[in-house]
């Protein structure tokens, strides 16, 4: 090293506040990845008090949810949780590209951290894997990243 200056956010929620917008669409999976996520946000610090989730019906509606609780000026991060899973129409690949996409914006626009804990997968199996059986909590992955970046973008704001 040659006197760079390092910036990594830590896994700590501090007194963080999280908000968590979870699609009801296929509960199934979406029930488990919020038991991962709020898992994990308890294990690295969170309170209960500065946790809020809020359901939505579906993927499609996560963005805006995600972007009204940015604007709102209460939560330092947001986790979207959710579940599409492939059919045999083009609705999938509409659905999931749109609620992608607009997750991106909300925190481009807003500088409110959002992780993105949402699976896009092909079938019922690979999202039940990703919901805590074969390939981990893809839910308890979102919660560290959102612990990370909310601490991260503390660290460049305040250096």
């Amino acid at each position: 090293m040659t006197g760079e200056v390092m910036v990594d956010g830590a896994l700590m929620a501090g007194e963080a506040r999280f908000g968590i917008v979870l699609g009801r669409f296929n509960a199934f999976v979406g029930e488990r990845l919020l038991e991962g996520a709020l898992d994990t946000l308890r294990r690295h610090g969170a309170a209960s008090e500065h946790i809020t989730v809020v359901r939505v019906p579906g993927a499609f509606e996560l963005p805006l949810a995600a972007q009204v609780m940015a604007e709102a000026g209460f939560y330092d991060g947001i986790i979207a949780l959710g579940a599409v899973i492939r059919g045999a129409t083009p609705h999938f690949d509409f659905v999931a590209g749109e609620c992608v996409k607009g997750l991106s914006q909300v925190g481009l626009k807003t500088g409110v951290p959002v992780a993105l804990g949402v699976l896009t997968v092909d079938t019922v199996a690979q999202a039940v894997d990703r919901a805590g059986a074969k390939a981990g909590n893809k839910g308890a992955e979102a919660a560290l990243s959102i612990l990370e970046m909310v601490d991260l973008l503390r660290r460049l704001r305040h250096p």
